[in-house]
């Protein structure tokens, strides 16, 4: 038997719910004031940490609050237990959505300050959340006083039966995590594919990654295609790369001369467009006895693979205009065709743009 209700019960259980929202109230002002500091700090966790508790402080309190109110009451036993286990669930589960989002919210920290490690990949930050949530709901049930060893039983003869009927789906997601934990291939790295498609690695999520390529336009390729692929990534081992630009001008030129010229403008360039590498040394190579011309490369230095189109945009602009300054010739194709009674013979000088001249004999 218990006894009724009185006024003092309802008064103390009054007290304790407003102490605990009392309590809750201080502690979002207190955690509010500690996460504008956490703002102004160079590490970005403490952001999270402190978010989860703004969280998990208030209902917490709530949850103190409710379950002293409910012990100064005179309820009974049965009662008495169904209250303190649903309010041991309640905080369970704001302690779980709360210790998900920290754990998430750490490793999305982890990732995208470390170089070599997956920046935005979501895969990580995906799978720390879910196990996170399967452990919350898992202790939620125990609470609950139900059996936990017969569901992980069950969980494992079905998940033989949902791994057959998702291989594709697994066959993505360890091709994912594999990928990432080679450190082949992270976010932000530029790639190009053996089929043709090429970009920038936007994201790796448990199912695809995302490339955007460099028309803005985002191109979804499955990992284990991506895994199984040939593959050039121009940001590994370094991001730096070196560029070739073919060059040829005319016999008669002084080809010291020529590569004095072409040198100067090569450091011009190196120096002055965004882009470039200022230390890169500037490196020209003789290479070919052409028909009208004598070959050379001249070797740039890019900062990323999507600077080098500016960079030759603007060397082949400067070394035309300084060829000119400097009275170095690029010569023009020329094509001869000599027409004889007996046939016709076809002799031919020159590069590309082609002008032919006829010659009757």
């Amino acid at each position: 038997m218990t006894r009724s209700l009185t006024l003092d019960d309802w008064m103390i259980a009054g007290i304790a719910v407003a102490a605990g929202l009392l309590a809750a109230f201080l502690l979002r002002i207190l955690l509010r004031w500690l996460g504008k500091h956490a703002d102004r700090t160079r590490w970005s966790g403490d952001e999270v940490i402190v978010a989860a508790l703004r969280t998990v402080g208030p209902w917490a309190a709530i949850v103190g609050g409710a379950a002293t109110a409910g012990a100064a009451l005179p309820l009974t036993k049965t009662v008495q237990r169904n209250v303190n286990q649903s309010l041991t669930v309640l905080l369970i589960l704001v302690v779980t959505v709360a210790a998900a989002r920290m754990v998430a919210g750490l490793v999305r920290t982890v990732t995208q300050s470390r170089s070599g490690v997956a920046g935005s990949a979501t895969i990580f930050v995906n799978i720390t959340r879910v196990v996170v949530l399967a452990i919350g709901c898992l202790v939620v049930l125990q609470t609950l006083g139900i059996s936990i060893a017969p569901l992980l039983t069950a969980l494992g003869v079905g998940g033989l039966a949902v791994a057959l009927a998702l291989q594709d789906t697994l066959a993505n997601l360890f091709a994912g995590i594999h990928i990432l934990a080679s450190k082949t291939v992270q976010p932000g790295d530029y790639i190009r594919l053996s089929s043709g498609e090429e970009g920038y690695v936007v994201d790796i999520n448990w199912r695809q990654t995302t490339i955007r390529n460099l028309s803005n336009n985002l191109v979804i390729i499955p990992n284990g295609q991506l895994a199984g692929t040939n593959m050039t990534n121009y940001n590994r081992p370094e991001q730096q790369l070196t560029i070739l630009v073919q060059v040829g001008v005319a016999y008669d030129s002084d080809l010291e001369h020529v590569e004095q010229a072409t040198t100067e403008v090569v450091a011009e360039v190196m120096n002055d467009i965004t882009g470039a590498v200022p230390d890169h040394e500037p490196a020209i190579r003789f290479h070919t006895f052409g028909d009208s011309r004598i070959g050379f490369t001249v070797i740039l230095g890019v900062g990323e693979f999507s600077d080098q189109y500016r960079i030759k945009h603007e060397f082949i602009k400067l070394l035309h205009k300084r060829y000119r300054l400097e009275g170095i010739r690029i010569p023009a194709p020329a094509r001869t065709v000599a027409l004889q009674p007996g046939g016709a013979e076809l002799l031919e000088s020159g590069i590309p743009h082609q002008r032919e001249a006829t010659t009757q004999t």
